[in-house]
């Protein structure tokens, strides 16, 4: 919500027209989830200065700091990438934007019979691994056996912590869901960013080393077995869907 104030855009929402009760209780929410993150955030980064993380011995808490929001950044980018690729899947061309790093993701991705797109899809996966790899040692608690519990809570509590709840929370909430409501609302956007662009070619790169490939055969024997079709079988390609409505809204006209 943020995002769209500061864009000056207005985006129809369900939530204006809703009761008042409704519009408190949706809002109450944001509220209590907001609270939830803050905490979770607070125990994180106390537990990640106080040294009482998994992350490995001898790195220091501010550099550890400083490649957890970058990595956190870097998944929600890949996040954000997926929604804005899907969103723009069924456009035609013209339609997608016409920025210069636009333009060079699209036709790089949607280049060719389309693979690029399910092949972004896995090294996209490979991606998030390998950040979780390193962003989970950052958010997850473990307390040696003379450390006193993080704010003093109970142990009961304490015991809650060291489940990596809270980073899980955390990264869910910044890492995810927060570029994935962004990216729903503005792909053109995230495709006019240049870091779109280079982290699609690494995605890329990742897939073609093949440590995923088996995906491909899996997807394919689901694909006969179901009987699946491309879209496009149904409702046609975007030039075609485009040239119908043209053709309909002539007719509406005459």
């Amino acid at each position: 919500m943020s995002a769209l104030k500061l864009s000056g855009k207005e985006v129809a929402s369900n939530v204006e027209r809703e009761s008042v009760p409704r519009k408190i209780f949706f809002w109450l929410r944001c509220l209590v989830s907001l609270a939830v993150l803050s905490y979770c955030a607070s125990v994180t980064f106390v537990a990640l200065f106080n040294g009482q993380t998994t992350m490995w011995n001898g790195v220091p808490p501010g550099v550890s700091l400083i490649l957890f929001v970058l990595l956190l950044a870097v998944v929600g980018m890949l996040e954000s990438m997926q929604i804005a690729f899907f969103a723009v899947a069924k456009l035609p061309p013209s339609e997608r934007g016409n920025s210069y790093f636009a333009t060079k993701t699209c036709d790089l991705l949607f280049q060719g019979d389309g693979k690029n797109l399910p092949a972004f899809m896995i090294g996209r996966q490979l991606s998030i691994v390998s950040c979780m790899f390193f962003v989970a040692r950052v958010t997850s608690v473990s307390l040696d056996e003379n450390d006193e519990n993080i704010f003093g809570v109970p142990n009961v509590v304490q015991a809650l912590f060291n489940t990596g709840l809270l980073g899980a929370l955390l990264l869910t909430i910044v890492g995810s869901i927060a570029w994935q409501l962004v990216a729903s609302a503005f792909p053109r956007a995230i495709l006019a960013n240049p870091l779109t662009y280079v982290l699609l070619r690494i995605c890329l790169l990742f897939e073609s080393t093949g440590i995923c490939s088996g995906a491909w055969v899996l997807a394919e024997i689901h694909k006969r077995l179901a009987g699946f079709q491309r879209d496009e079988v149904y409702i046609g390609t975007a030039e075609e869907r485009s040239k119908k409505f043209i053709a309909s809204k002539s007719l509406h006209l005459t």
